[in-house]
């Protein structure tokens, strides 16, 4: 074997050879992780500024109303309540008027509260019957969370339930909430196309292209279809 020389490549390049690997042992999960934020990008880019099936929040755990209200009964006993996602996509940037007061006793159906948005007002039934407990005091100063973290911070009153198994045994729950909530989506597309018929609106206000609706398209409805939708959706009783 003379004139052969033998050389280990490790011994030589073997530092260059693991900094390759680690290279791309780094470069790999980041493109996968850039591939994936920029799909999600497109998705927000397609969903941004419409109302879907897709982009509304419906949390699995919580009762939803025909009067588009949710409550979850904690640990405590204590309900707490506020807006589902549908309503407040639609009617744009609110302010809560409280009505009812700690230590009132309200029934299932009485006025809880009213929302604001430049003058036009819906007023918020409750879902339950019991003694009001609180109110959120941080909706007064950061109105935002309503929209930002409805299920979370952003609810609006609890109360001290007084007959919660018979009065939540028709609300809605986990997937059928959810197919619930994609059928009032529909039935609120075709309450604003009639409305913008009888009511010489162009559908530009109301539907996106494609067809689908636009955020806040109640915003932009005057006020007597305020009063309609009222009637249609919110004074609902299960």
């Amino acid at each position: 074997m003379d004139g052969f020389s033998y050389s280990n490549i490790f011994e030589t390049k073997g530092i260059e050879y693991l900094a390759i690997l680690a290279f791309f042992a780094i470069l790999i999960p980041f493109w996968i992780i850039l591939n994936k934020q920029a799909k999600g990008r497109k998705i927000v880019q397609r969903l941004i500024g419409t109302i879907t099936p897709g982009n509304l929040r419906i949390p699995q755990g919580l009762f939803f109303s025909r009067n588009h209200t949710w409550t979850h009964l904690e640990r405590s006993g204590i309900a707490k309540i506020g807006l589902d996602d549908l309503l407040i996509h639609i009617t744009g940037e609110v302010k809560v008027i409280n009505h009812a007061k700690p230590g009132e006793n309200i029934k299932k159906g009485d006025l809880l509260a009213e929302i604001e948005h430049n003058g036009k007002l819906l007023s918020i039934l409750s879902p339950v019957s019991g003694e009001i407990q609180t109110t959120n005091t941080m909706l007064a100063g950061q109105p935002q969370m309503l929209h930002e973290d409805p299920f979370r911070k952003g609810w609006i009153y609890q109360i001290k339930p007084s007959d919660w198994k018979s009065e939540t045994k028709a609300y809605y729950l986990a997937g059928e909430a959810t197919h619930w909530m994609s059928k009032e989506l529909v039935r609120f597309k075709d309450f604003v196309m009639a409305s913008a018929g009888k009511n010489s609106l162009t559908t530009g206000i109301i539907l996106q292209d494609g067809g689908e609706l636009r955020e806040n398209t109640l915003s932009e409805l005057p006020d007597e279809l305020w009063k309609e939708f009222q009637k249609d959706f919110l004074n609902c009783t299960d």
